[in-house]
């Protein structure tokens, strides 16, 4: 019995050990990142790696919201992801609440034109035509309606709708409700997981997209916060308005500031979201 306890807590042991090692190289590109935007230019110049600054200073991130345009894309692509998530979920949400019905005429059909456009597009081409006949050239929607519908979160959220117990929506409409309400009161309520994880995915994908900003919009001032981040990480000096500071950082610390401020808001929504991963609250929803 000893030994199988000197056993387990070796395996203990070993396993935080492994998890401290795997925490530790994860962390150190994102630390890396941070100490180098809250660096001097002359500590850059003269250390290289810097882990822990011995000069603190915002000079970096003052320039970066001062005079790159970031304001303004940080306004775009909030108004993108918020606007674009919620009718990305309430879309997907109808769409797949109808297609998880198995009375549905031409059900199977649907299912595979559906999948189809997943496995086939029209190509980059075709869709840039599309855009512009539909007038939406440097305009924000042009980064929102073309993606309105992501199959593969379809099929996610369609599958969830088929694991709901039927008796509930038939109790429902017992009460006189509709599709609509038995959607809104009954299916809704019960798939708060599913909407948090998919909206999560949907966030994450409005926030992180730049291609298409690239490919329909030529305004400077509609563009989103990863293409001025791209924008700011290729070029190799800035004009002497943009970097007049009586304290000078370097090209890499504005750099790195930009990623900063482009990374973090995002981070911040993952905790808000976890506790929703989990299937609980469908746990006593049906008696008997």
């Amino acid at each position: 019995m000893n030994k199988r306890s000197f056993g387990a807590t070796c395996a203990v042991a070993l396993n935080y050990t492994l998890l401290i090692i795997a925490a530790v190289v994860t962390l150190f590109p994102f630390i890396y990142v941070v100490s180098v935007s809250l660096t001097t230019e002359a500590e850059v110049l003269r250390r290289g790696v810097v882990i822990i600054p011995e000069k603190f200073t915002l000079e970096a991130y003052r320039i970066v919201f001062s005079g790159l345009g970031i304001k303004q894309a940080y306004i775009i692509t909030l108004f993108r992801t918020i606007v674009g998530t919620t009718l990305n979920l309430v879309f997907t949400a109808i769409a797949a609440y109808v297609l998880s019905k198995k009375a549905l005429p031409g059900r199977s059909g649907f299912l595979m034109i559906i999948v189809f456009t997943m496995l086939f597009s029209g190509g980059l081409i075709p869709t840039y035509i599309l855009i512009k006949s539909l007038g939406l050239i440097n305009s924000v929607w042009s980064l929102i309606l073309p993606g309105l519908i992501s199959v593969f979160n379809l099929i996610v959220m369609k599958t969830f709708f088929e694991q709901l117990p039927p008796e509930l929506e038939e109790s429902a409409r017992v009460d006189g409700a509709g599709e609509l309400t038995a959607l809104w009161k009954i299916v809704i309520p019960l798939s708060i997981p599913s909407f948090a994880t998919i909206g999560l995915f949907y966030a994450v994908q409005h926030w992180n997209s730049y291609f298409d900003a690239i490919m329909y919009i030529n305004k400077p001032e509609l563009m989103p916060i990863q293409v001025v981040l791209r924008n700011i990480l290729l070029r190799s000096q800035y004009s002497s308005s943009e970097v007049m500071s009586d304290e000078p950082v370097s090209i890499i610390a504005i750099q790195m500031a930009a990623v900063i401020v482009s990374t973090v808001p995002i981070l911040c929504v993952y905790p808000l979201i976890q506790k929703h991963f989990t299937k609980g609250v469908m746990v006593g929803s049906v008696k008997g």
